[in-house]
């Protein structure tokens, strides 16, 4: 089995779309503008780091960017893939991408439902401002008890068996940050993020978010998509998981061995960065792997395609 992993907030950066710029795939951006109102491709072209931090800019762009790179994958090394042989995951945001990719939800309403979740997150995190923290050198036990000795912290990602994120206010965070250190973490490492994602802070979210999500239509997934709240495979259900998914644990080491578990041989990161092969790695070792951000990639990844040779 291959397993499609699609990222999230986070590894946005400037220009990030530029190399895709003329490829028949840009057309996905096109579609996306339209379906959103928004200028998309400014967004991946010409916006600066500090414009992609904004969350509500974020996000879109990241989600648009990911179906760029899976269509181009889906025209190309992809393309003789079948239901049968894939399953899928996405983290935090990149859970929507992946519904796309598994066809339990359109790339249009999906788009305007990302528009949806980040102006909600946006404004949840102008009403309680917060931050996040991977926690580097331990494990989730010893990162909740950390958190557990201070206030205005919680475990938001468990990442990999040596990288945890902390999310909530920026003192919380902070002083749980220092606690890890003392509890034996190798480092503390800030994210640059618009706020306390995955943490009781977003709450304010959750009314708009249900709405929208209430309003999108989805369907029975293609093939199984492993969910960030249960670590558990899913081919419906989905509104409810994303909806728990707002202010819930990204369970992402868990989802990792539970695609292993399911016989993925071959993880494909496809989107922005490369921070989810890194985590493949970290968690799976002996996993394949393989990322696409840009055109250039596609090579690799058509090679990796080959070489795989499971059911």
């Amino acid at each position: 089995m291959l397993a499609l992993i699609f990222p999230g907030q986070g590894s946005q950066r400037p220009g990030m779309g530029a190399p895709w710029r003329g490829q028949p795939s840009w057309a996905v951006v096109d579609r996306l503008s339209e379906a959103t109102g928004r200028d998309i491709s400014y967004l991946l072209l010409e916006a600066d780091a500090e414009g992609l931090r904004a969350t509500r800019n974020a996000q879109l762009a990241t989600y648009a960017l990911s179906l760029v790179v899976l269509d181009a994958a889906s025209r190309g090394p992809l393309a003789a893939w079948g239901p049968g042989r894939l399953a899928a995951a996405g983290h935090s945001l990149g859970e929507y991408t992946a519904l796309v990719a598994a066809g339990a939800l359109e790339a249009e309403p999906g788009a305007r439902l990302v528009q949806a979740r980040g102006d909600a997150m946006q404004a949840a995190a102008d009403a309680n401002p917060g931050t996040m923290a991977a926690v580097l050198g331990l494990g989730v036990p010893e990162v909740v008890t950390a958190c557990r000795a201070t206030e205005g912290a919680w475990v938001a990602n468990d990442n990999t068996p040596v990288q945890v994120v902390v999310s909530g206010t920026a003192a919380g965070v902070e002083q749980a940050g220092q606690a890890a250190l003392g509890r034996g973490a190798k480092r503390v490492v800030a994210l640059q993020v618009g706020g306390g994602f995955h943490s009781p802070l977003m709450a304010p979210a959750q009314g708009a978010l249900d709405a929208a999500v209430g309003a999108t239509a989805f369907s029975v997934a293609h093939f199984p998509v492993v969910a960030n709240v249960d670590a558990r495979a899913h081919t419906d259900g989905f509104a409810a998981l994303l909806s728990a998914q707002l202010c819930s644990q990204v369970r992402w080491r868990e989802t990792l061995g539970a695609l292993a578990e399911m016989g993925t041989r071959v993880f494909v990161e496809l989107g922005p960065g490369t921070e989810l092969s890194g985590m493949v790695r970290r968690t799976l070792p002996d996993a394949a792997r393989a990322n696409v951000a840009g055109p250039a990639d596609l090579d690799a990844l058509a090679a990796a395609v080959e070489a795989f040779d499971g059911p």
